[in-house]
């Protein structure tokens, strides 16, 4: 504990317990009233402190830094709007289930509503978005003022791991001395367990939590109800390395497909990938009467293909079982029969263990067919080789990425291309993406806060807007140290809208399409990598990528956007032609 005045022992005993609670990284941005937060933090030698100046760029620095690492990471603002700039992270966090700490300083409430600068209404201020709120209040730093920061330290953790795991804030009220001046008679506290905490590093209130396993009822029943039926697994985004195993041995004993999302921990890093459908996307969009389902198994995410989705919705006697352990409602489709609360893993393992499989030559006509849907996709893409196409550029990722690498993936095109067009692989890809609220704000600094959290090679894919949005976030890379290579997609433009009705209604109004829709920036990717002083690379071919991913910096893809579309018709339609065939 810092007993230099009662500000510094408060906040020095509330971050000695969210370390020992197990938050190892912290973002700070800079201010005044948070300066007693921000050294507690600074002078904690078991937390990692990144100092990000923009607070939405830290918000979700913070929240890359949590998905990588599975763990809480704390993100550090003073009082008013900068408490505010990371309500988009919280957000995000919210809806993806990723543990963040946002510890916001505050007025104390004799300034707050009186005009004082730098004050807004900071008590509950994210809404519904977190799983707990609590505004620490003004109090001594005596054997009770101590043990309740300590408390409430102990339960953010506890809170923001729960089920499901989110976002919590803490708001935490300082009055003067901001700085570490010494004042005599400040801090009352007797108390060894006050002052220092449990012995042993443990916590000062652990919270374990048992694990969901299934039990022999509910494996029962869901043998009876997937044995001999013609079904698929849909594998969604799922935080932490997931339910991979128990996935693969269900589908290899029920002899189902595994249609699997990149975002999902199922996709990449498998060394059998006799189950895996990786052209799903393509199949679901013309899909043979012999290979609609009966029953679909989902686990994580919903997949975000919208010809799977399509198909879904236009076929309800198709049965779907969500498992879904945190006890969440994650079933956008509003036609699963059930939703199954246990471990996906767990549960699909003991089922493997006992399921009669399905009819002969029900998962070899998957492999077939996604058989023929690559090979047509591989050439569409040979016949295309003299133009860049942001689908052969996320095909020839597989074979272009290190082995470890992480990627973090933009929510607009880059990851609905992946989804599409990266085949399986056997290479340690770890996949990440804002996928909760599908915003493509903070991409790039939630990518660079991944890369400062991983030892792996990193990776962030994202479009010309994307980069646009959140471009503070590229200050990181020089002023931090963390190491990416930036690979933006420049179609000049929001290119999603353009396969979206939108485009086909306000056809004749092109001026009013690109002026509320297109939205091209017209910034040149050279300059702004100047500005951050990154290193640039312009590729003017697929064969420049191999050379260009190899070192960290901003890569640009120029690309045609209405070409683009055109492709991209074009290439389903030839894969649609093949299945037919």
């Amino acid at each position: 504990m810092d007993a230099t005045n009662r500000n510094t022992a408060l906040c020095s005993v509330l971050v000695d317990e969210l370390a020992r609670a197990g938050v190892e990284h912290a973002v700070v941005a800079p201010g005044s009233r948070s300066a007693p937060l921000a050294l507690a933090f600074w002078n904690e030698p078991r937390i990692k402190v990144w100092s990000i100046i923009d607070e939405r760029s830290a918000g979700f620095f913070a929240l890359g830094i949590a998905q990588q690492t599975g763990l809480p990471a704390a993100v550090v603002t003073t009082s008013g709007t900068a408490a505010a700039n990371v309500h988009p992270a919280v957000a995000e966090a919210d809806e993806a289930r990723v543990p963040l700490l946002v510890v916001t300083a505050d007025r104390p409430p004799e300034l707050r509503g009186r005009g004082a600068g730098q004050t807004i209404d900071q008590l509950k201020l994210y809404g519904s978005s977190v799983r707990w709120f609590c505004e620490l209040g003004t109090i001594d730093a005596d054997d009770d003022g101590l043990l309740y920061f300590r408390s409430a330290g102990s339960r953010a953790v506890a809170e923001a791991l729960g089920s499901p795991p989110g976002p919590v804030h803490l708001n935490v009220p300082l009055r003067d001395p901001l700085a570490p001046t010494r004042s005599e008679g400040d801090v009352s506290a007797t108390s060894e367990l006050a002052r220092e905490g449990r012995d042993e590093a443990r916590p000062l209130t652990a919270v374990p939590r048992a694990p969901t396993s299934p039990w022999s009822g509910l494996i029962d029943a869901l043998d009876v109800a997937l044995a001999r039926r013609r079904g698929v697994v849909l594998a969604g985004r799922q935080a932490g390395t997931g339910p991979a195993p128990g996935v693969l041995a269900f589908a290899a004993a029920a002899r189902w497909p595994v249609l699997c999302e990149p975002t999902s921990p199922v996709r990449a890093a498998v060394a059998d990938t006799g189950n895996l459908v990786a052209a799903y996307d393509a199949i679901f969009r013309s899909l043979p009467r012999d290979l609609e389902p009966e029953i679909v198994v989902r686990v994580g995410d919903m997949v975000t293909s919208k010809g799977v989705r399509t198909w879904l919705a236009s076929h309800p006697e198709c049965d779907q079982i969500v498992i879904d352990p945190d006890g969440a409602w994650n079933e956008p489709t509003t036609r699963a029969a059930a939703i199954v609360r246990a471990d996906a893993g767990g549960l699909l393992d003991a089922i493997a263990a006992r399921i009669a499989p399905a009819p002969d030559g029900w998962l070899e006509s998957w492999q077939t067919m996604d058989a023929t849907a690559n090979q047509a996709i591989d050439d569409f893409l040979l016949s295309h080789t003299d133009e860049l196409f942001e689908p052969g550029v996320h095909r020839m990722l597989a074979d272009l990425l290190p082995d470890p690498a992480t990627v973090y993936v933009a929510s607009s095109m880059p990851v609905r291309n992946l989804e599409s067009f990266l085949p399986s692989s056997p290479k340690q890809i770890r996949f990440l993406a804002n996928r909760g609220a599908n915003g493509i704000d903070g991409t790039v600094s939630a990518g660079l806060g991944a890369a400062a959290a991983s030892d792996a090679p990193a990776f962030v894919l994202l479009g010309d807007v994307a980069l646009y949005h959140d471009m503070n976030g590229l200050l990181a890379m020089k002023r931090n140290g963390v190491a990416a290579t930036i690979v933006v997609m420049n179609n000049g433009g929001g290119a999603i809208f353009d396969f979206l009705p939108i485009a086909a209604a306000l056809a004749g109004e092109r001026n009013t399409y690109e002026e509320l829709f297109g939205t091209a920036t017209g910034l040149d990717m050279s300059k702004v990598a100047d500005l951050y002083e990154v290193p640039f690379t312009r590729v003017a071919s697929y064969e420049d990528l191999g050379g260009a991913l190899a070192s960290p910096g901003i890569i640009e893809v120029p690309l045609n956007r209405a070409r683009n579309v055109e492709l991209h018709r074009e290439l389903f339609e030839s894969v649609g032609e093949a299945l037919a065939r």
